[in-house]
């Protein structure tokens, strides 16, 4: 009896035909899509040499150290500026202009310090006592040192020192003023005015809007720099969360390779008892906090801060916490009382793929391959990202003294040479102008078209990253495909089931893995595109410019989706009959159609089930790392460590749970979805006969056939 009615719909393509020397994936194979992996190649060359050109120009001090007027870096070991590692600013004040800040530096004089001022002072009163002259010469040019003759008018017209010093504390090595705000009143070492060093008093708020232009990043870089703190203090328990959650999840697959039925029940329960522990616990917090003053202060009142455990001492937020788990609750909760009769077919199926996985063990440790060649593609394209950024040369422009008059030089903002300045016509038309450093760039042919360097180095990321991810595909299916397709498991499989399919990938399709892979990154690259134009033109778009855009980034994100999917099933069919990219691409789309009912039911669900997995190893090991660095295990409190924001290593070890989880359980994704395009294949090609018995597993035709005597009409 047939185990199904099988009734193929002709628009998709005729069934496979009954071919009784079928034995799973064909060994007699040729090279398919040849013209793409010569692309591929070639790409990979050019991208080699891109490395090489950038290595070569770059330099990566140009994102370590800041950089004075000269372009020289601020305590580089082995210069001369060694034991200079602040930047001090002649004139913070002047980074108040933000036209120029968008295309140069600061256009004031900017050297190297051994340490930033600590007091007020002016070069007149400096000249009046021998004492402050030497402390102050510490911020004034080198060449200085041989000059002392000039008078302090002198001094100051030649740019030779600043007009003044200001209390400075150092930050991301520059220095800047040491600024306080005392119920509401900004003051520098409690004043609020002080001397520019031209005979006028200034107010303290002059100090802050250059200060705040010449540092557009601070807070995010103080926010970098303590969550950086928290990671030197708990990356030992970040690591030991990690291992847990990797023992977890082998003790999961092993315990699923033996008792999966039991243990998909279990992990079903499971699932609901930890997100009915978080909503009773939000609810909790909830309550305790009723009664604490400026607990009812709402989230939009709070606005963004960057200490983000504040928010955890509002109700606002555990109610949003408790809103959203118990969404998720009541929507698996119907998900698993209206797929209940097809998940006792989808476990047959996850049965079937923990048998596969029993015997063929080495797949579980694939992924670490995977993962490696990954590590390595994001590494080289972060190194060469890094030196194509910082390949420039030193950039000069002219500066006249006094910003608010540029308009009377007409060299202001031109380029120059600081070795010739003194000795061209700039200075003649100019004759308080400077020739100091702005930006790193260059006007060469490379320069020019450091872009497209720039652009070819993220598109042939994403190629690379789809490549390895296609690699590992193609390798598990045909793995999976040779256990399915063996009539006596384990003797009719290869010794080797892993490496013999890798090498077949390897040998005969590299062309076609290079070929998805492309298509796949195609599209990508262009949601970056959409993203980036998305975030360039906020604030500056109307409401069909939004709307068009929203439409796109949907469009491109549903056909990317489609992608992943269409190139999965392609390379299921690589593995198993050794053809290329497209015709593989439209024989799985035809045999997934003839079965859609099954395909938008069966194959879903048991995706469903394997999330559940993930959800629970993810959220196990979540609360227990938030009870543990919040500090709330009291046996085990004095080991927590003190951090900034315990809600950093709580995150990292839970995205850190979720790809280790992802890493063994796509194992099982790609053995089910494999199994399962082979159970439609054989389902079409086998007439049934005693001769040529059915390859798929009696658990598979057992729940099959109380499915069709349970609902006769489909």
């Amino acid at each position: 009896m047939e185990p199904e009615d099988k009734t193929p719909d002709n628009r998709y393509g005729e069934p496979q035909k009954y071919d009784p020397t079928f034995k799973g994936p064909i060994h007699n194979r040729g090279c398919t899509d040849i013209v793409c992996c010569i692309l591929f190649v070639v790409a990979i060359i050019g991208y080699f040499i891109v490395g090489i050109v950038a290595w070569s120009h770059g330099d990566p001090r140009k994102v370590i150290y800041p950089t004075d007027s000269r372009g020289q870096f601020c305590g580089q070991a082995g210069t001369e500026l060694e034991k200079t590692p602040f930047l001090f600013y002649f004139n913070i004040m002047k980074c108040a202009s933000p036209l120029v800040l968008l295309e140069f530096q600061c256009p004031t004089t900017q050297i190297c310090v051994e340490k930033c001022p600590d007091k007020f002072m002016t070069l007149l009163k400096a000249y009046a006592n021998p004492s402050d002259m030497d402390y102050y010469k510490k911020f004034c040019k080198p060449e200085f040192a041989g000059m002392t003759k000039l008078s302090a008018p002198e001094v100051l017209r030649d740019g030779y020192c600043p007009a003044m010093l200001i209390p400075s504390r150092p930050f991301t090595r520059r220095c800047f003023p040491a600024l306080r705000a005392k119920k509401g009143v900004i003051t520098v070492d409690n004043h609020t005015t002080f001397d520019d060093g031209m005979g006028e008093r200034r107010n303290v708020t002059d100090l802050l809007e250059g200060a705040k232009k010449a540092n557009v990043v601070l807070e995010a870089r103080q926010v970098a720099m303590k969550i950086f703190e928290d990671y030197t203090v708990s990356w030992h328990w970040i690591l030991l969360g990690l291992v847990i959650a990797m023992v977890i999840s082998l003790i999961f697959v092993v315990l699923l390779r033996y008792l999966a039925g039991i243990m998909v029940w279990v992990m079903i329960v499971l699932v609901l008892l930890v997100l009915g522990y978080g909503i009773f616990h939000c609810y909790m917090e909830y309550a305790a906090l009723k009664q604490t003053p400026g607990a009812d202060v709402s989230i939009r009142e709070l606005g963004l801060l960057t200490d983000f455990t504040v928010y955890l001492q509002l109700r606002q937020t555990w109610l949003a916490f408790m809103i959203i788990l118990c969404i998720v609750e009541v929507v698996i909760i119907l998900l698993l009382i209206f797929l209940r009769k097809r998940i006792v077919i989808a476990i047959a199926l996850i049965k079937e793929a923990s048998r596969a996985v029993g015997h063929v063990m080495c797949s579980l440790i694939y992924p670490l391959l995977t993962f490696a060649l990954l590590a390595l593609v994001i590494a080289y394209w972060a190194i060469t990202a890094v030196f194509l950024s910082t390949s420039n040369e030193p950039v000069y422009k002219v500066f006249p003294n006094n910003t608010n008059n540029e308009s009377s030089c007409i060299y202001s903002r031109k380029t120059c040479d600081p070795q010739t300045f003194n000795t061209t016509n700039m200075t003649k038309a100019c004759p308080d102008a400077k020739c100091l450093f702005a930006f790193y760039g260059g006007e060469t042919y490379y320069h020019k078209y450091l872009i497209f360097f720039q652009f070819y180095n993220v598109f042939l990321f994403f190629w690379c990253a789809n490549f390895v991810t296609a690699l590992g595909q193609v390798t598990l299916a045909g793995a999976f495909a040779s256990f399915y397709w063996a009539f006596k498991k384990p003797d009719d499989m290869p010794a080797f089931p892993i490496f013999t399919s890798l090498g077949r990938a390897l040998r005969y399709h590299t062309g076609s893995l290079a070929f998805g892979s492309l298509i796949l990154s195609i599209v990508q690259v262009i949601r970056v595109l959409l993203e980036y134009l998305d975030h360039k033109l906020k604030g500056h778009q109307n409401k069909f410019t939004k709307f068009l855009l929203c439409c796109l980034k949907c469009c491109f994100w549903c056909l990317e989706k489609f992608i992943k999917f269409l190139n999965r099933n392609a390379y299921i069919m690589i593995a198993i009959y050794g053809k290329n990219f497209c015709t593989s691409a439209r024989n799985a789309f035809f045999l997934l159609m003839r079965n859609i009912v099954r395909v938008a039911v069966l194959n879903k669900v048991t995706e469903f089930l394997l999330f559940l997995g993930k959800l629970l190893i993810v959220g196990s090991v979540g609360i227990l790392s938030f009870f543990f660095f919040s500090g709330r295990i009291k046996p085990i409190e004095d080991t927590t460590p003190t951090l900034n924001y315990y809600w950093v290593p709580i995150l990292t070890v839970v995205l850190g749970s979720y790809f280790i989880a992802h890493g063994f359980f796509s194992v099982y994704g790609m053995c089910v979805d494999t199994l399962f395009l082979c159970f439609l294949e054989d389902l079409e090609r086998n007439d049934g006969s005693q001769e040529r018995p059915y390859f798929m597993p009696d658990t598979l035709l057992k729940a099959l056939k109380k499915k069709n005597e349970a609902q006769p009409s489909e």
